[in-house]
């Protein structure tokens, strides 16, 4: 059984993908929210724009993503000079840039999820609630969120596995890196570029269904219990 067992560097790339696909899912979850909020609700010109924008991540190729990325986010890039001259923020090359790519093509899953569930809130609960006297913000706190929280919770679960599993952006933005950027793709990938690392590659494979299983369970137990609290309710 000495082949499942993990070595440092293995170990490294599996605490690596956990750390970035955490951060990407927390740091898109207010965005996408509010973005799920405001194509769901809201009425204004430019929607289908702002969802076509939205959504592209999904439709362009991953390296694309990357390259487009490393355009504005490095070194030399609009955003990523500015950051790097004024505040000493760095994402090229680091761990919070491969964070960055995982965030952007996960987020268009975490938006569709949270915009279904949101549509599916029935709106005369919401007048109800502004009739009441509530402002749009209580009532969005007090009835909306609640009462989509199970898609808020399947749209960060979908984020958070498409992170564990993004290669082709994080790869062209932060290159792969052991200990700084090479996470659980890229350390499968690097194995099987060299002779006699299948073994490793296999590990690794491995390791990842595991964790993406565990989060889908846990996801669908979560909705579950939200489910029943609010039917007990």
């Amino acid at each position: 059984m000495d082949w499942l067992q993990l070595s440092p560097e293995e170990w490294s790339a599996v605490r690596l993908s956990i750390k970035v696909s955490s951060w990407a899912t927390l740091a898109s979850l207010p965005l996408g929210l509010a973005v799920a909020l405001l194509l769901a609700r809201g009425r204004f010109p430019g929607k289908s724009v702002l969802n076509g924008i939205v959504h592209l991540p999904l439709i362009l190729p991953p390296v694309v993503t990357g390259y487009l990325l490393l355009l504005s986010f490095g070194r030399r890039g609009v955003v990523g000079g500015f950051l790097a001259e004024h505040f000493g923020i760095v994402f090229s090359f680091r761990w919070t840039g491969a964070a960055l790519a995982c965030a952007v093509m996960g987020f268009p899953l975490m938006v569709r999820a949270m915009r279904l569930s949101i549509e599916a809130v029935d709106r005369k609960l919401e007048r109800a609630a502004n009739t009441l006297g509530a402002s749009p913000l209580v009532t969005f706190l007090v009835v909306t969120l609640p009462l989509s929280l199970p898609g808020v919770v399947a749209g960060a679960i979908l984020c958070f596995a498409k992170a564990m599993g993004e290669f082709g952006a994080t790869i062209t933005f932060v290159s792969n890196i052991p200990g700084e950027t090479q996470t659980l793709p890229s350390a499968i990938y690097t194995f099987t570029q060299v002779p006699g690392g299948e073994t490793g590659a296999l590990r690794l494979t491995a390791v990842s269904i595991v964790i993406a299983m565990a989060a889908l369970v846990a996801s669908e137990a979560f909705a579950r219990r939200i489910d029943r609290r609010f039917t007990v309710e």
